[in-house]
C-alpha cells in the first residue's frame, strides 16, 4: 500500500486547478460527456490528480455510455478505497485514493464482466501517464 500523504486544504488549493480542487476535497462531480478523458484512448495508467498515484491502466477502461471514463478494474485494490455515500438520498459507494484520500466518484456493480463492476470516475480526479517501455506502477 502507498504511503498516505497528508497537504493542508490552502496546499491542495495552492496545487490543484480549481476542478480538480472541488472533485478531490470537496467530492463534487463534473458534468457528463464534458471531460477531457471520457472519449480518451491511449495506453497508459490514469494517476490521482492529487498524488500521482497510479489508479486504472487503460485496458481496464470501458464505454459506459454514463458520460464519465469507467473502469472494470483498479491496478491494484490497495490503491482505491470505498466507503458508503448516501448523499443526494442515493445509496451509493464512494471511491477514494488511498494514498491522499481524494475522491474520485462511485463504484457500481453494473459493468462487464468477469468484475461486473463500473468505477465511474471524475476526469478531474485524474491525469495520465502514457504507456512506455517502463513499467507504470
Amino acid at each position: 500500500m502507498a504511503t498516505k500523504k497528508h497537504k493542508s486544504e490552502a496546499e491542495w488549493k495552492q496545487k490543484l486547478p480549481l476542478l480538480s480542487y472541488k472533485i478531490l476535497r470537496e467530492k463534487a462531480t463534473e458534468p457528463p460527456f464534458t471531460n477531457m478523458y471520457v472519449q480518451h484512448k491511449e495506453k497508459g495508467a490514469y494517476v490521482c490528480a492529487g498524488c500521482e498515484t497510479p489508479l486504472f491502466h487503460s485496458d481496464a477502461k470501458f464505454d459506459s455510455g454514463s458520460g464519465w471514463p469507467s473502469f472494470a478494474k483498479p491496478i491494484d485494490k490497495d490503491r482505491i478505497g470505498e466507503q458508503p455515500d448516501t448523499s443526494h438520498g442515493m445509496q451509493r459507494v464512494e471511491v477514494l485514493c488511498c494514498t491522499c484520500q481524494g475522491h474520485l466518484g462511485h463504484v457500481f456493480d453494473d459493468g462487464p464482466l468477469p468484475t461486473g463492476k463500473r468505477y465511474c470516475i471524475n476526469s478531474g480526479a485524474l491525469g495520465f501517464k502514457k504507456e512506455s517501455n517502463e513499467n507504470i506502477d
